[in-house]
């Protein structure tokens, strides 16, 4: 899941304020975008991010907005399609060399690396980084526990965790786990794994961002607000040469604006007032701009997504299997697809079409006449509930329809619209009235097990928590586990097919749908060069002026 932006920026000689913008950014030779690099682009966003802590991010917004200013021992090609999906050396020297039945993984730190404050890249930053995602209580911590020792650490946060070797001097790295987990390497590949300078604070950095090892270094945030970057200063001097597979950033700043009103993001694009949006148009605008700026200015992506309605599996009156059965059957994909305007591909499984494992089925076709008969001779205990979604198109919409669905069953319903940088207050586990809601799983990695993970016991949590539903099915946990430690290939796949139709026997979420993400840009940049990854989405180092 991801976030958010502010505007009031002085380009050059250029005052740009909010509302009578002029579009100065453009090269910084020319300063009107002749086609050299340099130059500040101006970006707008619905939402702030959750945070810009690469130990805490945890939404889509957070991601992009750090993918070039963290990079773990490990990352992700900078390319689109399936090529992005392939694991490459970060700040290691190569891929890790495992060992040990799956169970030992042996790296070494690229020597003379450093942050962009200047101070030294050592191998036990990245030990005291998965210390600090356990210390933060951070919702990255279930891709971590399998290290030796980490359960442990997470309950006392002390001793450190002995299954991490760490040898500064000659930067190896070597990584021991409890057992063979399949999808390490896409783990260290997270921002999570990126290693900070051990002075970082065991407290969220968003206002005051750790120095980075990346070709961006975020250099001001005000949450619900904006944030800004810059040119990392030791980049070229330090790092470049030894992470080949990062690129320098085109532009040497960028300055991002939460906007909240998605139709002045989109009229400030098509008027040079912002250069690049985080999110699509609106529903309401979408087919028009897809129509006149497709392929010049506006170009659509696929995404390994799954948006999808939870359910609180442990509370009345969705700890009632048959109440939860009914819902699905209630909730109709085809006004789905309709709210969204093209956005949407609906869907009713957990697998995503692209994953590996996925195989289409439909347990709940729309029947409302099954539903009600359904509600009726289950006789729910609790009929008031709170339907929770965002503040943002098209979720607000089908908030607003998933709550007149459930007042059409007989519920008595509250609607509660919060803002994306707001919502993590859903993973709470303590927040009073979770009782179903929107909620959204864009692929961390992919890996079939990634969505199902969400399901599972285990990422149940008191805060950070992405197990929303709190389902928990044991036989299915053990499945799933054993899955997790092989290394997917046919037999694998088919039994993660398998589990997808059991979680959905199990009905814990309605799932809405996969997402159609839109890049638009300003008429002065680039569309070409601009690449599209299937995991961290635009490449701000690839944002350029014409």
């Amino acid at each position: 899941m991801k976030k958010a932006w502010s505007l009031l920026v002085v380009v050059g000689l250029c005052l740009v304020a909010v509302g009578a913008l002029s579009a100065c950014g453009g090269g910084s030779d020319s300063g009107g975008g002749g086609g050299s690099e340099g130059g500040t682009l101006k970006a707008g966003s619905v939402n702030f991010p959750d945070n810009l802590d690469p130990q805490l991010s945890y939404s889509i917004e957070g991601w992009t907005g750090m993918f070039n200013t963290y990079i773990p021992l490990l990352t992700y090609k900078r390319a689109e399609g399936e090529a992005g999906a392939e694991v490459v050396p970060g700040l290691a020297k190569a891929m890790p060399e495992i060992t040990n039945g799956g169970k030992t993984y042996t790296m070494t730190l690229q020597s003379g690396l450093k942050y962009s404050d200047g101070t030294p890249v050592k191998a036990s930053d990245f030990g005291f980084a998965i210390e600090r995602i356990f210390r933060l209580n951070s919702p990255g911590s279930s891709f971590y526990t399998d290290i030796v020792g980490a359960a442990e650490f997470a309950e006392t946060k002390q001793g450190g965790i002995p299954g991490i070797e760490t040898d500064d001097a000659s930067g190896k790295i070597v990584i021991n786990l409890t057992k063979p987990r399949g999808t390490f390497l896409n783990e260290l590949a997270l921002i999570f794994a990126a290693p900070v300078p051990q002075d970082t604070p065991a407290e969220d950095t968003t206002r005051n961002p750790a120095p980075a090892t990346g070709p961006l270094m975020i250099t001001e945030a005000k949450p619900g607000r904006s944030w800004a970057y810059a040119r990392n200063p030791y980049w070229e001097k330090a790092n470049a040469a030894k992470i080949p597979e990062v690129s320098s950033a085109k532009v040497d700043k960028i300055e991002v604006e939460v906007i909240r009103n998605e139709a002045t993001m989109v009229e400030d694009v098509e008027r040079g007032a912002l250069n690049w949006i985080f999110q699509p148009p609106p529903a309401d605008r979408y087919a028009d701009v897809k129509a006149k700026y497709e392929g010049t200015q506006f170009k659509t992506e696929p995404s390994l997504s799954n948006f999808y309605l939870w359910m609180n599996t442990q509370e009345a009156p969705f700890d009632d299997l048959e109440v939860r059965q009914a819902v699905n059957y209630a909730v109709d994909p085809a006004v789905l697809e309709r709210i969204a305007v093209g956005q949407l591909k609906a869907l009713q499984q957990i697998l995503p079409e692209g994953i590996p494992g996925f195989e289409k089925f439909d347990l709940y076709p729309h029947d409302m006449a099954k539903a009600e008969a359904m509600i009726a001779a289950a006789k729910p205990a609790d009929m008031d509930i709170t339907v929770w979604t965002i503040q943002e198109s098209p979720w607000d919409e089908i908030g607003e329809y998933y709550e007149g669905v459930l007042g059409e069953l007989g519920f008595n319903t509250t609607l509660k619209v919060v803002s994306l940088e707001g919502y993590a207050v859903i993973t709470n586990t303590s927040t009073p009235n979770l009782d179903t809601g929107w909620y959204g799983l864009l692929a961390d990695y992919p890996h079939p097990s990634n969505f199902l993970r969400q399901l599972t016991a285990e990422a149940i949590a008191p805060t950070g928590n992405v197990n929303i539903a709190r389902a928990d099915y044991p036989a299915l946990d053990a499945k799933f586990d054993k899955l997790g430690r092989e290394t997917l290939g046919p037999t694998q796949e088919q039994g993660y097919a398998e589990l997808d139709e059991e979680f959905m026997e199990e009905a814990p979420w309605v799932p809405i749908g996969s997402r159609t993400y839109a890049l638009f840009v300003s008429s002065d940049i680039n569309l070409d060069s601009v690449i599209w990854t299937p995991t961290f989405q635009t490449d701000l180092t690839t944002l350029e002026f014409k």
